[in-house]
C-alpha cells in the first residue's frame, strides 16, 4: 500500500510540474489571463446555537419548560433558506447535543423540536459547559458567510458536584476563555433567564450578553417569548419591530393590516400569542384569500404561539383575519426578513490632512445589485458614523436622500485616525455598510517613485501551434491520469463529518451511560465502533463494525459482527452496508456481554 501511494505521488508530483510549465508556456503565448471579478454575497443568514440548562434545578425555574417553548418559536422564525442551528442541553456536562443543522424544510424544523421534547433533566449545573460548547461547534461548523450567534436559556446558577473537585473560580475561568473567543470570532451572546421560581440570577447572564455585545432578558411565562424573540431577531439581523395593535377576542373575525413595504422582503414573521387557540385567515393586496398553510404561507402552532411566516410576500397592505376566544387577550408581533446590504462608495486615495473634505456615498445592494427603487429609499435617512479612533469620540452627520443613493461630506477634524461607516435606516429594519478607516496623521517621507519608462515594443513572432498542440494532448493525457489517481488516494485517505453519540445501557442492572460525544475528523477512511469505545476489552466484538464515509455527509455502517444491527425497532441486515443520515439512531445489542449500544449519528 505504501509503495502504491509512493508511486502515486510522484506521479503526481511530475504533474504537478508539467502542468506549472505549461502554464508557463500559456502565458508566454497568450499572455497573462485577466482577473474576475467576484460578484457580491447574498444576504447574510443565521447560525445560532441554543444553550439550554437542563439540570434539575430548572424543574422549579422552568416548571412550565418556557425554555423549550423558546426553542421551538426561535427554530420557527428561522428562514428555510439554508440557516443553521445546533441545541446544546448542559448540565456539570454536556448532556445531549444536535449539531448544526441547515434548515431546508418544514420537516428540518420538526426534527429539531422533537429533539428538544426528548430532553432530560441531570444533577447539577456549570454554565461554563454549554458556553464552551457551544462557541466551539461555531468555531468549527459556521458559514463564514452567515452570522453566527448563541442564545442561552438558564437562571443563571451554578450547583456543583463537590466530588468532582469544581470550583467557581475555575468555572468562571473557562466561561471567561470562552467569552474572549466569542467576541474574537464575533458572536454574540444572547441571554434569556428563566424566573419561574424567583431565583434568578442575573448579573452573570447579563455580564455575558454585555461583553459580546448582545442582549439580556429574563421572564417567567411563554407570553413574553414573542417580544424576547422578536427583540433578538431585530438586533441580530439588524431589523425593527413593526408594532401591530394588540386585541381582545371576541369570538369572531377580526381584521389587522400587515403592511409590506417592498418588494425586497424575504419573509415576513407574524407571531400570535394567546391563552386559547385562535383561527386566522390571510388576504393578499389583491384582495384574494390565501390558504393558511399553503407553498408560501408556513403556520406552526404550539401550545402558547402561533407563528405564520410568508415568503416573499407581495408588496401591499395584507389584511390578517384573527378569531380568538371571547375576552382572550391576542398580543401579535411582526418582523421583516430583508435582503438588502449597504454599500459605501470608496473615498478617494491618496493622503488625508485637517480640513480635507472627503465625499461619502452609499447605497442599498439585492443580492449584490445595486438598487435603484426609489420607492424603497422614499422613506429611509441615513447618517454618516464618525469615530475618532484616538480620542474615541464619534459624530453623527446627517447623509441627503437623492432618491437612489445617499450623499454627504465628511470634513477631517484633526490630525487623527478615524472609522467611517453609513447607516440607513426606516421604519422596519436598518442597515450599517462595513466601516473603512482613513488616516490624516502625517505621512512617513521617502523617496518619490521615479516614472517608469515605456518598454520597447516587442518584435511580433509566429504563434508556436506545434507547441501548443503537443502541450495541450499531453496535458490531458497526464491530467486524466492524475485524475483517477487522485480519487484512488482521496477515496482512501477521505474524511468524516460530524459526531457519533454513544450510550450504553447495562441489562442487568439497566442503568444508562451519560452520552459520549466522539468527534469524527480524526479519522480517515475508515474506522471501526471499538475504537470509539477506547478498545475496552470487554467490548472487542465491536472492531467488526466498521464505518466508512458516504456521499452528502452520510456514513456507511458494515455489520461484521455476530450482534444484529435494530434501527426504528426493527433489525436490520447491515452486512452490505447501512447508510446513516444526520439524526439517524441504531441499536447494537451485543453477544458476548450484557450490554446495549445505543448509537446516533449528528452532523
Amino acid at each position: 500500500m505504501q509503495q502504491r501511494y509512493n508511486q502515486s505521488l510522484r506521479i503526481l508530483t511530475a504533474f504537478m510540474v508539467f502542468w506549472l510549465l505549461i502554464s508557463t508556456l500559456g502565458s508566454d503565448i497568450y499572455g497573462a489571463a485577466p482577473t474576475t471579478a467576484q460578484g457580491g454575497q447574498p444576504g447574510s443568514g443565521i447560525d445560532a446555537v441554543l444553550v439550554v440548562d437542563v439540570s434539575n434545578s430548572m424543574k422549579t425555574s422552568d416548571a412550565n419548560k418556557v425554555g423549550n417553548e423558546a426553542m421551538k418559536m426561535f427554530i420557527d422564525m428561522l428562514s428555510t433558506q439554508g440557516d443553521k442551528v445546533g441545541i446544546i442541553a448542559y448540565t456539570d456536562k454536556i448532556q445531549r447535543e444536535k449539531a448544526l443543522l441547515e434548515i431546508r424544510t418544514p420537516q428540518d424544523k420538526q426534527d429539531l423540536k422533537d429533539f428538544i421534547d426528548g430532553l432530560d433533566r441531570g444533577p447539577y449545573t456549570d454554565i461554563a459547559v454549554g458556553v464552551k460548547e457551544a462557541v466551539k461547534v461555531l468555531q468549527k461548523g459556521a458559514d463564514p458567510n452567515h452570522e453566527p450567534m448563541i442564545v442561552l436559556l438558564a437562571d443563571g446558577n451554578n450547583d456543583f458536584n463537590k466530588s468532582s473537585g469544581r470550583t467557581q473560580s475555575a468555572s468562571d475561568q473557562e466561561l471567561s476563555k470562552a467569552v474572549e473567543e466569542a467576541k474574537a470570532a464575533g458572536i454574540p451572546i444572547y441571554t434569556i433567564g428563566l424566573n419561574a421560581d424567583g431565583k434568578l440570577n442575573k448579573a452573570p447572564l447579563e455580564d455575558l450578553a454585555n461583553q459580546t455585545g448582545a442582549k439580556s432578558f429574563s421572564t417567567s411565562s411563554a407570553d413574553d417569548l414573542p417580544r424576547i424573540l422578536s427583540e433578538i431577531f431585530a438586533s441580530h439581523l439588524k431589523l425593527k419591530i413593526v408594532p401591530i395593535q394588540s386585541m381582545t377576542g371576541t369570538g369572531s373575525f377580526q381584521e389587522v393590516t400587515v403592511n409590506v413595504p417592498n418588494a425586497n422582503v424575504l419573509e415576513a414573521n407574524i407571531s400570535i400569542m394567546s391563552a386559547q387557540p385562535v383561527e386566522t385567515e390571510l388576504v393578499n393586496p389583491a384582495g384574494d384569500k390565501v390558504a393558511v398553510p399553503s407553498d408560501d404561507v408556513l403556520l406552526s402552532k404550539s401550545k402558547s404561539y402561533s407563528l405564520i411566516k410568508m415568503l416573499s410576500p407581495a408588496e401591499g397592505d395584507w389584511k390578517l383575519r384573527v378569531k380568538g376566544a371571547s375576552k382572550d387577550k391576542i398580543d401579535i408581533n411582526l418582523v421583516f426578513n430583508y435582503d438588502l446590504e449597504l454599500e459605501m462608495e470608496p473615498i478617494a486615495a491618496g493622503s488625508h490632512k485637517p480640513g480635507d473634505k472627503l465625499q461619502i456615498g452609499a447605497y442599498l445592494t439585492s443580492n449584490g445589485q445595486k438598487l435603484q427603487s426609489a420607492e424603497l429609499y422614499k422613506n429611509m435617512k441615513a447618517v454618516l458614523v464618525a469615530k475618532d479612533l484616538d480620542s474615541g469620540k464619534t459624530e453623527e452627520i446627517q447623509l441627503n436622500n437623492t432618491g437612489d443613493r445617499f450623499e454627504g461630506t465628511f470634513e477631517v477634524p484633526e490630525a487623527h485616525d478615524y472609522e467611517l461607516k453609513v447607516r440607513a435606516e426606516e421604519r422596519s429594519f436598518y442597515r450599517e455598510s462595513e466601516p473603512v478607516t482613513i488616516s490624516a496623521k502625517a505621512a512617513s517621507g521617502g523617496a518619490a517613485t521615479p516614472p517608469s519608462t515605456p518598454a520597447a515594443p516587442e518584435e511580433e513572432k509566429p504563434f508556436p501551434w506545434l507547441t501548443a498542440v503537443i502541450s495541450a494532448i499531453a496535458a490531458a493525457v497526464l491530467a486524466a491520469a492524475a485524475y483517477f489517481i487522485a480519487a484512488a488516494v482521496k477515496k482512501a485517505n477521505r474524511g468524516f463529518v460530524g459526531q457519533i453519540v454513544i450510550e450504553i445501557r447495562d441489562e442487568n442492572t439497566h442503568e444508562k451511560s451519560f452520552p459520549q460525544y466522539k468527534k469524527l475528523n480524526a479519522f480517515k477512511g475508515k474506522f471501526n465502533l471499538h475504537q470509539l469505545l477506547q478498545l475496552a476489552p470487554e467490548l472487542k466484538e465491536t472492531e467488526k463494525v466498521v464505518f466508512t464515509p458516504a456521499k452528502g455527509d452520510r456514513i456507511l455502517l458494515r455489520n461484521g459482527s455476530a450482534a444484529q444491527v435494530e434501527k426504528s425497532g426493527r433489525v436490520v441486515d447491515a452486512s452490505a452496508g447501512l447508510e446513516l443520515k444526520s439524526g439517524d439512531r441504531i441499536t447494537l445489542p451485543l453477544q458476548h456481554i450484557d450490554k446495549t449500544i445505543f448509537i446516533e449519528y449528528l452532523v
